[in-house]
């Protein structure tokens, strides 16, 4: 039998995760409850957008942490190791607006040359509004308490702290829009 998508992407990522960093694998999985949720906003993706979920912070895993910037250093993992799919690839690289946090790194070329922002803004908000209402131990929270435990967690004034407070106004506007889509879907036709 062969493994689906998701099955496969939930294998790697507690294999890489599970034992190094527990707490880090406690938010994949929420991060990949929320998305399991969004099938309707997600539609035929949807086993894309779980598998995005529960890999998007695999290059956090101390054997993969090559660059220390965890977008790029899972999607070269999924990419090179995996030869995973290129959308998938495109998510994990470029989650909760992670081009922001690759400038400030002085990677944003690297990024985008790369892996390309995925030209699906459907996915792209969804994975944002899945990782930034997740809490670090897998619990659903709003965004805005996301952001606040995250400057807090790291420091305003710290490299990550500068990313989450330029990034947070495009953090509210994905999860808005997602909330909505939410909503409209679930509308009776």
């Amino acid at each position: 039998m062969t493994e689906t998508l998701p099955q496969w992407a939930w294998r790697i990522a507690e294999e890489e995760l599970s034992a190094t960093l527990p707490r880090r694998w406690a938010h994949s999985q929420g991060v990949a409850r929320q998305a399991a949720q969004l099938a309707s906003v997600a539609g035929p993706d949807g086993g894309l957008m779980v598998a995005a979920a529960v890999l998007h912070d695999v290059g956090y895993a101390p054997r993969l942490a090559t660059t220390g910037f965890h977008p790029l250093d899972g999607a070269r993992f999924l990419r090179d190791r995996h030869g995973a799919d290129t959308r998938l690839v495109r998510l994990v690289a470029n989650h909760s607006l992670a081009l922001l946090e690759a400038e400030e790194r002085g990677l944003r070329e690297t990024l985008e040359r790369e892996f390309p922002l995925l030209d699906d803004q459907v996915l792209v908000d969804a994975l944002i509004f899945c990782d930034m209402t997740t809490t670090p131990d897998g619990m659903p929270t709003s965004a805005s308490e996301r952001v606040a435990e995250i400057l807090a967690r790291y420091g305003a004034d710290t490299l990550v702290g500068r990313f989450i407070h330029r990034a947070q106004p495009e953090i509210e506007a994905a999860v808005a829009r997602t909330e909505h889509r939410l909503a409209a879907a679930a509308q009776p036709r």
